[in-house]
Formats: structure tokens, C-alpha cells, sequence
């Protein structure tokens, strides 16, 4: 003879609530995980400071791409969430785009206004990616 006894609905009701809040529970810890990614992201992003040997770098860059028969190079990519503006401006192709920049690439932008520009360079920014339609990452590109 069995000890068992058979669920009854409120048993079963009950099962499905624990099991949708351990869903539920999960779900924040992923989000929680997610969002603790991002913050180290932006944060390594705003520390991030333009290298002394930058002038190497990128006289060894823009000399491989010229080669290549390119006339310009993506130098920085960066989610458009990183903009005052989540890239607005970038994407209208408003003229004021880089007073949007933070963090590294307001950096090298500034490094290219002081270090490149006298020297005839141009530099040019394009939203690259659209998840969802909508503005995702950002590229800085420099040409010549």
C-alpha cells in the first residue's frame, strides 16, 4: 500500500509560483550581472587615457591603411550609450558632435584637435550598429 498522497491544484498552484519566482529571481541576477558588466565597461572606457606612444601608434597606423590604398581608419568604437546624447548628434550628422563625446574618445578627439588636425587630418564619427533600430555602437574614424 503507498503513502503517497496525490498534488491537489493548490499544490500544484504553488509549485508554479516557486518555480516562476526562482525564474524570476535568475532573470534579476543575469540583469544585475548585465549592469555590473556595463559599469566596468563605461568606467575602464573613462579611465582609459590616450597612450605617450600614440604618435607611433598612429603614423604605423595610418601608414599600413595607406598601403592598403585606404584613406581613412576606424581608431575607436564605443557604444553610442556612452554620448550625452546616446549619439543624436552623430547620427543627424550635427556639425557640434563632438561636444556629445566622454570618456576615451572625448580624449582622442582632443588629441587629434591638438596633435593631427594641424597636420591636414580630418576626423569623421558614424553610428555603425542598430540593434533594434536604434543607435548602437559608435565609430571615430580619421582620414586623409
Amino acid at each position: 500500500m503507498s503513502t503517497s498522497t496525490l498534488l491537489r491544484p493548490q499544490d500544484l498552484r504553488q509549485i508554479a509560483s516557486d518555480a516562476e519566482m526562482k525564474k524570476m529571481d535568475e532573470e534579476d541576477e543575469f540583469a544585475k550581472k548585465k549592469r555590473q558588466q556595463q559599469d566596468e565597461l563605461r568606467k575602464a572606457f573613462t579611465d582609459r587615457e590616450v597612450q605617450p606612444d600614440a604618435i607611433d601608434r598612429v603614423n604605423n597606423a595610418v601608414r599600413i591603411a595607406a598601403e592598403r590604398g585606404l584613406q581613412q581608419l576606424e581608431v575607436v568604437a564605443f557604444p553610442s550609450t556612452f554620448c550625452t546624447d546616446r549619439g543624436r548628434s552623430i547620427n543627424n550628422g550635427d556639425p557640434d558632435w563632438p561636444k556629445t563625446l566622454t570618456g576615451y574618445a572625448k580624449k582622442a578627439h582632443d588629441y587629434f584637435e591638438k596633435e593631427l588636425r594641424p597636420l591636414g587630418f580630418k576626423v569623421s564619427a558614424a553610428i555603425v550598429t542598430w540593434p533594434d533600430g536604434l543607435p548602437g555602437d559608435v565609430a571615430l574614424y580619421l582620414k586623409w
